[in-house]
């Protein structure tokens, strides 16, 4: 591979950037246009649900990008050799690609790696203007020029926007540390909490909606309250382990179901598996490679914990079945249950083909999305329970 190009190269900062807004000016103008005459708390509204969609794609778009190999198809951040695209890094990739044909440098790899750097740019603008649009409002009605209210507070999407900042660093990290695997792993995680964010604020104009009122049904009893939050924090925990399991290159230590290696408990190696903070492929103890029975430690514990998220969430979408105001969401939690045990056993016993990995990916981006916005509904019927199907707009200020 040529050393002709530094791991940081700024120099093509300007034209990333610029490409970022070049997209993110559809998603906009599309909102501008579909609320033309709405109020700017109405397109605001639009906006974080089509900023919600495009960063759900923008997931599982990073997950292809994992999966293909493609993570240095740019060996170095942000451009491609120093160039906004692999176009003007046309000549340092043959030669990359000329000196070893397989290796993680070729010009469709470089091309998948640049791509997902650009949709990033994009979110990340919509995610800026999702922010300044709503501090600008909230300083108009400080100022009493704005009649109505506040629906989402400034804080929330400036979180977000903090947030977006600090995947771009992570993003920066996992490549020019070479993939470092704790590094991927927490990039997935700052994915999936960048889904959350903007969930909250989705929720909150959805609960604003004056067409839509709050129903009373939505007040869970405490044991539902207290599934919903187990679940939600066993999601978490699973996120990271099935990371674990992909920056490791883990999936295929156990190519059988539910026994693995023919055996209910193989042999693992638990201390070196997850030792965090090594390079990808390294023991972390000085010893050379990873071993296999390290590699399957990382996959059976994976499975392990499947199986108590999987009873943990399958009892809460029963709880919420009951009641009319969350059976959607329990019809919700159940069918991605489904989605996700069928999608990590072809994971497993296909040889973890590309689609199957992916619509994984996506089931665990859907289960944080509904989780999320389960929460988020009923705390608010909660609150509200003594004018519960008052429509938010009409309570007195």
């Amino acid at each position: 591979m040529p050393e002709t190009s530094a791991l940081y190269d700024f120099g093509p900062t300007g034209r990333l950037m610029l490409v970022g807004v070049v997209l993110a000016l559809g998603p906009l103008a599309w909102v501008w246009l579909r609320q033309r005459s709405g109020t700017p708390a109405q397109r605001l509204r639009a906006l974080t649900w089509v900023t919600l969609f495009l960063t759900f794609d923008l997931v599982i778009f990073g997950a292809f990008t994992r999966l293909s190999d493609s993570g240095l198809g740019c060996p170095d951040w942000p451009g491609c050799y120093g160039s906004a695209s692999p176009i003007g890094a046309r000549e340092e990739i043959t030669q990359a690609q000329t000196a070893l044909p397989t290796g993680p440098v070729t010009h469709g790899k470089a091309w998948i790696e640049m791509i997902h750097r650009y949709l990033a740019s994009a979110v990340g603008v919509l995610i800026l203007t999702l922010a300044a649009a709503t501090f600008w409002l909230s300083r108009r009605r400080g100022a009493g020029q704005a009649d109505a209210p506040l629906q989402v507070s400034p804080a929330w999407p400036i979180l977000t926007l903090f947030w977006v900042c600090l995947q771009g660093a992570f993003g920066a990290l996992t490549v020019t540390m070479k993939l470092f695997p704790a590094i991927v792993t927490l990039h997935l995680l700052g994915g999936m909490a960048l889904l959350a964010l903007l969930q909250v604020q989705a929720s909150a104009y959805a609960q604003a909606d004056a067409t839509r009122p709050l129903p009373a049904a939505l007040k869970l009893s405490g044991s539902a309250r207290l599934l919903l939050w187990l679940g939600f924090a066993l999601l978490w925990l699973q996120i990271a382990l099935g990371g674990w399991v992909s920056t490791n290159y883990a999936v295929l230590a156990c190519t059988e179901f539910p026994a693995c290696q023919g055996s209910w408990w193989p042999t693992m190696d638990f201390r070196q598996g997850f030792t965090l903070w090594r390079e990808l492929g390294a023991s972390g103890d000085g010893g050379g490679h990873i071993s296999f029975a390290a590699l399957t430690a990382i996959h059976y514990v994976h499975r392990l914990a499947a199986y108590a998220v999987i009873l943990v969430l399958l009892a809460l979408a029963v709880q919420l079945r009951r009641e009319p105001g969350t059976r959607q969401a329990g019809h919700w939690i159940l069918a991605l249950i489904v989605w996700q045990f069928a999608s990590g056993l072809s994971n497993v016993v296909l040889g973890w083909p590309l689609l199957a990995a992916l619509a994984h990916t996506a089931g665990a981006a859907a289960l944080v999305i509904v989780l999320t916005a389960t929460i988020c509904n009923t705390r608010s019927a909660a609150a509200a329970r003594g004018n519960a199907i008052v429509p938010v707009k009409q309570v007195p200020a």
